[in-house]
């Protein structure tokens, strides 16, 4: 079967929307950090229409950190890639022509530098995922002893890690006399903007004071929130489409079609015109930030746990047992909604709802495993941060502390059965030290692992440790878990 490329693309049906401008005549503006599944189903789409609609140039040069994978999906494709909505009706497929160049930094770190550092480079953007920050999820600090961090601080002109190329390609500006670029997170990160100046900031006073205070001066690190599901593709999926399109394509993504991106107006040197895409444009991103990361990613945490936990490999599955639906309901509702300044205009109710068919949607293969990767960097942001507001309160936190002793079942790397749980996490082998001791002296107690897991101040920070209401409802729920498995524990706590 021939290759999906610039060269078969005459080859497509009708049927097929393929990119509606010139490519060759797009330069690249956006330097992109971390070219997955995710920014190719979310951004990248965006960036596509904004393109058909008026060129310019603002195509996209993708970046893979860690893995060649990406690039050499797409290097032969000539950066030309399927976007394959799916939902119950059926599925809408596009060719997304918005990246028109992929590097593997490894292989180059100095050009990657010069490719950021160019003039024609307006904005590098990032999705890295929570981990890719080098940061302490609890309080938000850059991890100076990270080993990717310390290897970039003595060799900073051939960097390894996002900050680290951030900061070497700002210099470099700032040497050739011209104005830093846009730095703009797409990472479900609280205050991701200001988060993500405050770990450039800091990366570049260790290395030139007056560098650090420039790229505060005359920077711009703009807030976003970002939303669309995007499970990881599968190899089901590449033979799927492979017969529709009647073309090869190895770096076909599947995702829901619902999009939102909120976006902080807030740009040094200009952007596309991301709103006549849908995008929403705001001074604050903040009210939406936190209504998507404890509605949406915290229920989805919540599944994946207690999901994974009770023998479902999907979401959609484990939506499909009414007791599981019922406990999310609670949770939005009883727990997550009380926590949010919302937004002008926002249906509150209506986006609940849209949540829970989005969960359902049985098309998606969304798989538990999946969403449960890298707890530790997640649950600050999407459960906890719940858990510490309705504290201040003194409302609820039941339900979500039962998706925290969730997690840690799960992190402990042992399932209901007794078989080993492949747990992808920074400190898996740390959490899973922990555990072992626990077992090792305590017999699996459920209060003891509540009690080891809770000297984890990346995770839980000073506060909550100390709280013994905080210490009793985790003790409570994972002796629940242990005693009657997930899914007996979810029907009694969703039926109360």
């Amino acid at each position: 079967m021939p290759r999906l490329s610039s060269g078969t693309a005459a080859q497509l049906p009708a049927s097929v929307r393929q990119p509606g401008y010139d490519r060759r005549a797009c330069g690249v503006g956006i330097v992109h950090l971390g070219i997955g599944a995710f920014h190719r189903a979310h951004q990248a789409v965006y960036t596509d229409d904004v393109l058909s609609e008026t060129g310019g140039d603002w195509a996209i040069c993708g970046v893979s950190l860690r893995q060649r994978s990406v690039q050499a999906q797409l290097d032969p494709q000539d950066g030309l890639y399927c976007v394959v909505e799916r939902d119950r009706t059926g599925d809408a497929r596009r060719i997304i022509g918005a990246v028109t160049e992929t590097l593997f930094a490894p292989d180059d770190p100095v050009a990657l530098v010069a490719r950021m550092a160019d003039p024609g480079t307006r904005i590098v953007s990032l999705t890295v995922t929570e981990k890719g920050y080098c940061h302490d999820p609890a309080s938000g600090r850059l991890k100076l002893d990270d080993p990717g961090i310390a290897r970039d601080l003595r060799d900073p002109a051939k960097p390894s890690t996002a900050i680290g190329f951030l900061v070497a390609a700002l210099a470099a500006r700032r040497r050739a006399g011209h104005s830093p670029f846009t730095v703009m997170s797409c990472d479900n990160l609280p205050h991701n903007g200001k988060m993500l100046a405050g770990l450039v900031e800091a990366y570049a006073h260790q290395l030139d004071p007056s560098l650090a205070g420039w790229i505060g001066r005359e920077g711009a690190f703009p807030s976003t929130m970002v939303d669309r599901i995007v499970p990881a593709t599968t190899d089901e999926d590449r033979a799927a489409i492979e017969t529709q399109l009647g073309l090869q394509d190895e770096g076909v993504v599947v995702c829901e079609p619902f999009r939102q991106w909120v976006i902080e107006d807030r740009f040094t040197q200009g952007r596309p015109a991301w709103e006549h895409a849908g995008a929403q444009l705001v001074e604050d991103v903040a009210p939406f930030e936190d209504m998507k990361l404890r509605l949406l990613n915290g229920s989805h945490s919540m599944l994946a746990y207690l999901g994974y936990l009770a023998g479902y490999e999907t979401v959609a599955e484990t939506m499909a047992n009414p007791d599981f639906e019922k406990l999310v309901r609670r949770y939005m509702k009883e727990e997550a909604q009380p926590t949010l300044a919302l937004p002008p205009g926002v249906d509150i109710d209506g986006y609940q709802e849209q949540l829970i068919e989005r969960f359902k949607n049985p098309a998606l293969k969304h798989r538990t495993w999946q969403i449960a990767m890298d707890g530790s960097q997640k649950l600050p942001q999407r459960l906890l941060s719940v858990i510490r507001k309705q504290m201040e309160c003194g409302g609820s936190f039941e339900l979500a502390s039962l998706a925290v002793a969730a997690w840690m079942r799960y992190a402990s790397g042992r399932d209901e059965t007794g078989q080993g749980i492949d747990v992808r996490d920074p400190l898996a082998e740390r959490l899973a030290a922990l555990a072992a001791d626990v077992d090792g002296n305590a017999d699996g107690e459920p209060e003891a692992l509540v009690a080891s897991y809770l000297t984890v101040k990346e995770v839980f920070g000073e506060d909550l440790p100390r709280s013994e209401a905080f210490r009793e409802a985790l003790g409570g729920a994972l002796t629940r878990l242990y005693a009657e498995g997930a899914r007996k524990t979810v029907s009694k706590t969703a039926a109360s």
